[in-house]
Formats: C-alpha cells, structure tokens, sequence
C-alpha cells in the first residue's frame, strides 16, 4: 500500500526523504513524489510515474531543497497511475498534502469544492483534502486547525502529512485507519508509513493512536487526540537495525527471507518453550486464566495468514480437541456471527494493519466474543495494540510482497497457542513434550529443505512457459497447497488453482492435459493412499505431475512423473516443512519468467484499505 515519509529538519531533507521512499518500495507502487520547503517558503514539487529511482533521476538534474518536506509513493485507487495523480498534491501553491487510504465521500466533496470555484487536476479522492484544508486556511485557521476541521468532514481511512508556506517549520500528521508513526531525532523529527523508511536517521519512535493528530517541529511534537485532547504517547526505541531491510548478497529481498526461516523460527520459540512445556505467560501476563476459559477458537485473517489459519484448524481440532472457525477477515466482518461467549477471537497478520483484519477485530469486540488474541510481526502495530493477548512471530522485517518466512513463524505461533490450549482439554503432556520436541528440531529440518534448492530450480524450468497448474493437497496438506498456488501467482503470473485432492473428480479433471501440470503435496500420512489414487487419475489423462514427497512413500517415477523427495517428518509439523519447497518453486519460476520477484505488479505488502 501506499508510502508516506515526511520530514522538518534544520539540514536539507530531501535525501531523508528519497532514502524514506525507496525503503517503502517494498509495499507496493505506481508512481512517486515528494514536496519541500524551500528558503524563500515556496513548495518545490517533483511527481513520477514509476520507480523512486526515476524520481531520483529526476531531482538530480533539478535539484530541490528544504528543511520542511512530505514524500510519497502511491498505489493507485482512484485514477490511474499518471504524474498528475501521483502525490504531493497542492492547492493554490500554497499547501502541500501526502495521504494514504480511502476518502469514502470524495464525490460528494469534490462536487461541492467544485461548485465553490475549485479546479482539480487529479482524478484522485486525495484531492479533496488539500483543497478542503486551503479553505478553512483562507478562514485564518492555523495549519493544525484547518487539518483538524478538515478531517471531521472526512469518511474513511486516512493517514496525511501536510505542510504550508505561512508556517514553513510545521509539519500536521493526522491518522484514522491507515498506520503512521513518528520518528524522533535532536532538532529534527520525521513521520513513516513505518519504521523502516526511517531507520537510517532514528531508532526512536512514538505511534499515533487511531484520531490522533501530531503537530511537529524541529524542536518538539505535540499530540492530540480525536477528542482534541493534548496526550503522550510513549517512546519506544526499535531493535531493527539500519540494515535490516538489505539484500545482505541475495538476488530478491524474498529469497534472503526464505533462507532465513531457520533463524526466523528459532527467534519465534526462543523463550517459548523449556523442559517440554509451552508457559501460558508468553501470551500475555493474565493469559493463564483467559485461556482456562476458553472453549472454542475462532480465526480470521487474510491472504497467506489466511491459509496458516486454515492449517491450524486441524491442529486445534485435531490435536488439541477445541472447535475452531477459520473465515477471510474481509467477509467474516459483514456478516452476523452467532457468537459463543467463551471463544478466543484470534486475529493473524503480519503487518498488524491489516484493514479487514482489524475491522474484524474492532467488530468482534460488539458481538461479545470473551477474549482476543493476535498473532503478529510488528511491534506497536494496530492489531497488537488493541489485542488482549498478543503473540509475536520475531521474523524480523519481511520486504518481499509474497510473504514467505511471516508464514512459517505464524505456523510455530499457532502451534505453541494449540499447545497451550490443548493441555486444557484433550491434549496429554506426553503429547505436549513431542509436539515441543519436533517445534525445537524445526530450523534443522527447514535448513535441510533449503538443501534442495538446486533440484528445485531445475524443476522450475519446466514451467517458464506454462500459463496455468494445479496444486493438489489432504488434510491439513490442502491449506499448503493453497499457499503454494497463491505464491506461484502472485509473483510469475501462473494462474493457479489449489484443491483438495479429493475434489479432482467434481470438477477439476476436466482441466488436466498434458499442458496442465499438477504439483502435489505428499507426506507419508493417513492419507497418503487416498492421494496416490488421486494422482493415478491425473497420470490416466495425460497430465504432468510434480510431486513433493516423503522419500518413504515410494511415489513412482516414470515420464510423466517427477519426484521430489523430502526427508520423513512427523504429521504434526509437516505443513510448515512442505511449504518451504513451494516457496522455493515459485521464487525460480519467477526469476526464469522475468518477473519482478519482489514487488509484483497491482500487488501491496501491506493492505491498509477495504
């Protein structure tokens, strides 16, 4: 989604600026631009189309400068991605604005701005704003009062850095909806969509509260709240290190976070797990007695935190003997669930801004669900903010819009939350110290996996040419399968479909060919035979498949049938294991297709609107 940097400084802010951008690039985009200050308090305004770097090229050979600056970098929502609908906007060359999210009313307010003599050169709902604030401006509001008026007439999402030329060393955040944080230095201060654009220049940090709007100077920042009272909002200091967002010699951003799943998993049970047990603190301080009343579990998140969802359902059911519910955040919010009142409404993701996600949340809170609990990456985000209980997944930042080592930490978090709910019900403690014993041989075996790197690239060369595939998964292999189609389109453009296996035969078969291939899941479970059947009705139609196999399961290989094995692993963890390969296979599918691995086209890392 959308990126915003903003900076007031006593030095020149546009490199601060440019830096800021390009470590947003990674949350998707269509075009960049950015506004400063200059000495004589005039707006210089530079937008692209494309890449930060065109945008780059542009200011070296005209330069700006100023100590008062916004930039942006934007995925299109309303108009197309132009120049002209690029951000900053300004109106009247006299204030400048930055924005992030969705203003549901922009018709209306664009055709009454209109009727009062305004001109508009966008296409965009953004517009609205800059103009709307010029007005109450032009009535002798201050630059904070005119935002402020201006964001009561607003519906919708929002997050907006603006800045003015009557107060050249001012600069108004304000957020409803769409994450903003301020970041904090010695006579200067700056505002990110995240902390990541701004870690070259401060680990420091404070994060707005939904309402709240910042008035920032060089010497100070003023918070208020949606009420317009003025409060403190703590400063947190991040871990994250200036580098922590760099290739450090990999090719893709998402290669690097596939091969540090190992670390990634290790760092999520650190602490978490001792003597064969899984401690109810690590859930929160008064998590004991939550969990003790819980009776059922109901998931909701979205994408790829979605399908870990999915796969823990038959944990929780499985193995820990709690009902569980999995739905998309996106419908689960506009419908009107019958809620039993000792259920735990988790919530994963792995920004925390997920906009469906924490809708979800906040109307869960109305419908009386007992308890919530999310699983995590971000520190200080929306959705662990406003959690009872909060599980982090320590993957560290993931960069690459497919997300890769998110899921597989979210998959060792959710294991750890069905342990400790599972010895509240069916779950024995031998069972518990077996499940502990395979989380903690998890980075070995997911090293191992990594291991077939090699083979996997060769297999991908026979899909550069390919426009569609299968993937094929039982039991909680399915939900993998899912991911597995869901990577290999998001970033080659493959059409894939995922299904139960047992489904081959209402429907899907009717696809198969020999320009169909079919990749398939195939631990050595109690499901195994059932899925070597469904295999031989493929082979019957001439279809090529790939299967990713236990070694031990003897899966033929013949003309049609390539193999490849993996090495035995226990039921319980086997999802998290067999998703590394897939992973793996889209990546190098990508990479022979041309395609841009790490920001995929009409794609955003983070969904911050409905």
């Amino acid at each position: 989604m959308c990126g915003i940097v903003g900076a007031v400084a006593e030095r020149g802010v546009t490199p601060i600026l440019l830096e800021g951008l390009r470590r947003l690039e990674y949350r998707g985009y269509d075009s960049a631009g950015l506004a400063v200050l200059n000495g004589a308090a005039v707006i210089e305004q530079r937008r692209v189309t494309g890449k930060v770097k065109v945008l780059e090229d542009s200011l070296r050979d005209v330069p700006v400068s100023g100590t008062c600056g916004i930039a942006h970098t934007r995925w299109a929502t309303h108009g197309v991605p132009s120049d002209r609908n690029a951000h900053p906007h300004i109106c009247n060359d006299r204030v400048a604005l930055v924005h992030n999210g969705i203003i549901e009313n922009h018709a209306e307010l664009r055709e009454r701005q209109t009727s009062d003599g305004h001109e508009f050169s966008s296409e965009t709902d953004t517009e609205v704003v800059v103009h709307r604030i010029h007005d109450f401006l032009e009535t002798g509001h201050d630059l904070l009062q005119a935002v402020r008026d201006t964001t009561t007439e607003l519906d919708g999402a929002f997050a907006l850095g603006v800045v003015c030329i009557d107060e050249p060393g001012r600069l108004i955040a304000a957020r409803r909806g769409s994450p903003l944080v301020i970041g904090i230095g010695f006579g200067e201060h700056f505002i990110a969509s995240d902390v990541f654009a701004l870690l070259p220049v401060t680990q420091r940090f404070m994060f707005l509260e939904d309402g709240d709007i910042a008035d920032i100077r060089r010497e100070s920042v003023r918070i208020y709240d949606a009420e317009g009272n003025i409060v403190e909002r703590p400063v947190r200091v991040s871990e994250l290190s200036a580098d922590a967002a760099e290739k450090s010699g990999y090719r893709h951003f998402m290669l690097k976070e596939i091969f540090s799943q190992p670390v990634a998993v290790a760092e999520t049970l650190e602490g978490r797990v001792e003597n064969g047990t899984v401690s109810d603190n690590i859930f929160g301080v008064h998590a004991g007695k939550i969990l003790d009343s819980v009776k059922s579990v109901q998931i909701v998140a979205c994408g790829t935190s979605y399908h870990a969802g999915m796969v823990a359902r038959y944990w929780f059911e499985g193995l820990a003997g709690v009902p569980c519910s999995v739905e998309v955040a996106s419908e689960f919010r506009y419908r009107k669930p019958v809620v039993n009142g000792s259920t735990l409404f988790v919530t994963i993701s792995q920004s925390g801004e997920t906009a469906d996600t924490l809708a979800a949340l906040r109307e869960a809170k109305h419908w009386g669900y007992a308890h919530s609990l999310a699983i995590c990456n971000v520190p200080e985000s929306s959705l662990t903010r406003e959690s009872e209980l909060v599980l982090m997944t320590r993957a560290g930042p993931e960069i690459g819009v497919a997300s890769t080592k998110a899921f597989t930490t979210q998959l060792t978090a959710l294991m750890l939350l069905v342990i400790a709910l599972g010895k509240r019900h069916a779950l024995s403690s031998e069972m518990e110290q077996r499940l502990v014993q395979q989380l903690e041989s998890l980075p070995g075996r997911i090293n191992a996996v990594l291991e077939l790197n090699d083979k996997i690239e060769k297999w991908a060369h026979h899909f550069a040419n390919k426009e569609h595939a299968l993937y094929l998964g039982r039991g909680s292999m399915y939900p993998v399968a899912m991911e597995g189609a869901l990577k290999i389109k998001e970033i080659s453009y493959i059409h894939a479909e995922s299904y139960p296996a047992g489904e081959l035969k209402h429907g899907p078969l009717a696809l198969v060919d020999e320009n169909m291939p079919v990749l398939a899941v195939a631990p050595n479970n109690e499901l195994l035979e059932k899925l070597k059947s469904n295999l031989e009705e493929v082979r019957a139609r001439g279809g090529q498949l790939y299967v990713f196999a236990d070694s031990a399961t003897n899966v033929q290989r013949t003309d049609g049938v390539h193999v490849l094995d993996i090495a035995a692993v226990e039921d319980e963890v086997a999802p998290i294991i067999y998703t590394i390969p897939l992973q793996l296979f889209a990546y190098h599918v990508a990479v022979l297709k041309g395609a841009d691995v790490d920001q995929p086209r009409n794609l955003a890392k983070s969904v911050t609107v409905e």
